[in-house]
């Protein structure tokens, strides 16, 4: 074997395959010898070797057997990762270019500080990003930003961008998800330009990766990644990483990533409360006014919509959009009625299924009780009343049936929840503290 029979083979391979995957996948490997019957082929990083070895080997090694009889088997070799860099090394654009591309990335102008509403959940995040916007000597780095979906990681990142852009248009700001990290590395190796890569990333004053979560089991773009992250950071350039969980919970991400991720400063994005909900429905009512004049809105929506759909801020506002446009459309006054008739998928979706235990568990930890207490035999009036209102939550807030819902409270019988729930309504009537208790329990077990 070879290079020339090697070329041979590349020929009858880009027949078979076609010129995309061939270009894809098997352009990139270069012969590196045969020994003992073994053919070695060299792929740029083992991301490619290992796809190519998994897809390909077999067809590949057909071929070569048609070419030489001596080839009993295939090895993949990680390298050439050089020589591409070596083949690209005149022709690198010039640094404007990537410094270009960098500061146009693809922001949203919606995203930015103004239209952040700040709450509880996330006032600790909104700070820490106002402080990097500032882009000032770097004090910790990375920042990571991690929540679930919809809670305004990437709003943040954006907000950072818009205001660095905006305030020191100097700086070179690259904001980019994780995704697109991978699909420019992939491309830069197909292409054999890696120096123009790594000269991208490495020139920018401040690398933004969104939803890093992405990068997980990919193990050569982590490993870019992470030479990426320390170039970086020995130059003193910020980073700024978001994810959908915290470093140490992001399976299949490499140990070395997960330690370099959490030096910096490491915030949580919380659920969002009531009031952080009602703040940003009425900060889009207010943004609505004027593209949707002579809509009125009734007393009580927002704080029903807040109320109600707790999953995230984006179904939050997108709740809002729907009911503007169909009160336009209809020409009717956006009330409580309209709101549930427009709205009907998206409560019913919203409507958490709440467990008889959490209930429990919920009522135990307000009233500092132990739960073995609470389901237990004792009828004392400290351990009686909270296990009433547990019931009558039980009753109000799940399918639950009465007579299941008492064998879950120690196989009690379904009269004696009856009565508790009974018990419970008459002193909300009554009772201003019991009522604001239950209120409270309510909502808390909702969010």
């Amino acid at each position: 074997m070879t290079n020339d029979t090697w070329a041979r083979v590349l020929g009858t391979l880009e027949e078979v395959l076609g010129a995309n995957s061939y270009s894809n996948w098997i352009e990139p490997l270069e012969f590196g010898g045969l020994n003992g019957g073994v053919v070695t082929l060299n792929a740029p990083t083992t991301f490619i070797g290992n796809y190519v070895k998994q897809n390909f080997s077999d067809l590949i090694l057909h071929k070569m057997r048609e070419a030489d009889q001596s080839i009993d088997r295939l090895s993949f070799a990680v390298g050439g990762e050089r020589r591409a860099a070596a083949v690209t090394k005149d022709v690198r654009t010039p640094s404007a270019a990537p410094r270009a591309e960098a500061s146009t990335a693809g922001l949203d102008k919606r995203f930015t500080f103004d239209t952040f509403v700040v709450g509880k959940p996330n006032e600790l995040a909104h700070a820490a990003a106002r402080r990097v916007a500032e882009g000032g000597p770097v004090s910790f780095n990375p920042l990571f930003l991690y929540g679930g979906v919809g809670l305004g990681k990437t709003h943040l990142m954006h907000a950072i961008a818009h205001e660095l852009r905006s305030q020191q248009p100097h700086l070179n700001v690259l904001y980019l998800s994780a995704e697109q990290f991978m699909y420019r590395f992939i491309t830069a190796l197909r292409d054999r330009k890696m120096m123009d890569f790594k000269d991208l990333f490495r020139s920018v004053d401040i690398l933004m990766v969104d939803d890093v979560q992405f990068l997980a089991g990919k193990d050569s773009t982590q490993e870019e990644f992470f030479h990426t992250f320390n170039a970086l950071v020995d130059a003193g350039k910020q980073i700024i990483i978001s994810a959908d969980r915290a470093p140490g919970e992001i399976k299949d991400l490499e140990e070395r990533i997960k330690s370099r991720l959490q030096c910096g400063l490491v915030v949580d994005l919380h659920p969002t409360d009531y009031e952080l909900r009602l703040g940003v429905l009425q900060a889009k009512a207010e943004a609505y006014a004027p593209m949707y004049q002579g809509i009125e809105m009734a007393d009580g929506v927002l704080e029903f919509l807040a109320h109600r759909i707790s999953t995230n801020v984006r179904v939050l506002e997108g709740a809002l959009t729907r009911l503007f446009a169909f009160a336009s459309l209809v020409g009717r006054e956006i009330n409580l009625e309209l709101t549930q008739d427009c709205l009907a998928d998206v409560l019913k979706a919203s409507d958490r299924k709440v467990t008889v235990e959490e209930i429990q568990r919920k009522v135990s930890e307000h009233y500092n009780i132990r739960l073995s207490d609470m389901i237990g035999p004792k009828r004392v009036r400290t351990l009686a009343r909270p296990r009433q209102i547990a019931m009558y939550l039980a009753k109000t807030m799940t399918s639950r049936s009465l007579p299941e819902i008492g064998r879950r409270f120690g196989g009690r019988d379904h009269t004696t929840v009856m009565h508790g729930v009974k018990k419970i309504e008459e002193l909300q009537a009554t009772d201003s503290q019991m009522a604001d208790d239950v209120e409270l329990l309510r909502r808390a077990l909702s969010e």
